[in-house]
């Protein structure tokens, strides 16, 4: 990897992490756990877009692993590696289907995996069928949430002010 990717894709995780860590001190205003606006998201959608999907891999898994280690949740590792990874092979998958202009079906669909990903490890965790029943709720805040992280993204892909062009 070339040294001027290496210290964009650095830039980005950064920027991924950073927002993560903010967006943890904003408390969840609904009665349902585990909804929030994923806006570190934001920067792994772009990458996608940006570069390939390995380097966009490679800037989640960092964010997911130092988010983990910075907030001190190391638990919580187990569900943002399940909801990050789904939401991945999702977006990765559909970014080569689907035209940049409908980026925000890309992000949509992302996130209501990274849900089923969430849901998927708390059953395993909890052992009990009973924490589907937040699902509904989880999958309507990913179509709203997604549908606004991917409008960003689709804004910044599209501004001539990102200097992060390749």
């Amino acid at each position: 990897m070339k040294t001027k990717k290496l210290v964009q894709l650095s830039l980005l995780t950064a920027i991924a992490l950073s927002i993560f860590i903010v967006e943890l001190q904003i408390p969840n205003p609904f009665p349902f756990p585990g909804i929030k606006l994923g806006l570190a998201n934001i920067v792994t959608l772009y990458v996608i877009y940006r570069y390939r999907a390995k380097e966009a891999l490679l800037v989640l898994m960092a964010r997911i692993i130092l988010g983990s280690l910075f907030s001190g949740n190391l638990m919580a590792i187990m569900y943002s590696l399940a909801g990050g990874i789904c939401c991945f092979v999702v977006m990765s998958v559909l970014h080569d289907k689907i035209e940049e202009k409908y980026i925000f079906i890309v992000s949509i669909l992302g996130a209501c995996a990274h849900n089923i990903g969430q849901i998927i490890i708390a059953i395993f965790i909890t052992k009990t069928l009973a924490i589907m029943m937040y699902l509904p709720w989880l999958l309507l805040s990913a179509m709203i949430t997604g549908l606004f992280i991917g409008l960003c993204t689709q804004y910044l892909l599209k501004s001539k002010a990102i200097l992060m062009q390749k």
